[in-house]
């Protein structure tokens, strides 16, 4: 779902920070924050050969909806938001969350991106089963509707 300033979805697809900056351009903002959340090789000291995202994927975009109108209006009218999520096995090293926020000012584009991460971590629907090298999965605690902080 897109509209003149808030971008955000689900995808099978590879995640492009490239678009996340292009949608955020604009003239009159002096500053663009962008955070790439990637999937990393060691989790609590397990080995991590990947990682399958399993999302749900309307309710997703409505919380994506909502979460990005809450930073827009905390933040300004002038904001301008992307917030995009992969789902399906990923490997190590790609990209599986890209968030970014553009505003006149870098203390606004900092706070909005930090908000709509730490937002969609607690509230979106969006589980994660890792794969580790010894032949065990799990669905990882900490995650949307699972209760653990």
């Amino acid at each position: 779902m897109t509209d003149e300033r808030i971008h955000i979805g689900t995808t099978d697809q590879p995640l492009d920070p490239a678009a996340a900056l292009a949608f955020c351009s604009s003239t009159g903002h002096g500053a663009v924050d962008l955070f790439i959340g990637r999937v990393r090789d060691i989790n609590q000291g397990k080995s991590v050969l990947g990682v399958t995202y399993d999302v749900h994927e309307v309710l997703c975009r409505t919380v994506f909806r909502e979460l990005a109108e809450e930073t827009a209006a905390r933040w300004g009218s002038e904001i301008k938001l992307w917030l995009m999520h992969r789902h399906g096995r990923l490997e190590i090293g790609e990209a599986s969350v890209i968030a970014a926020a553009s505003s006149r000012h870098r203390d606004e584009a900092f706070q909005a991106c930090r908000q709509l991460v730490e937002e969609m971590k607690h509230q979106a629907p969006i589980w994660k089963q890792e794969h580790y090298v010894d032949g065990d999965s799990e669905w990882v605690q900490g995650h949307a509707l699972c209760g653990h902080g």
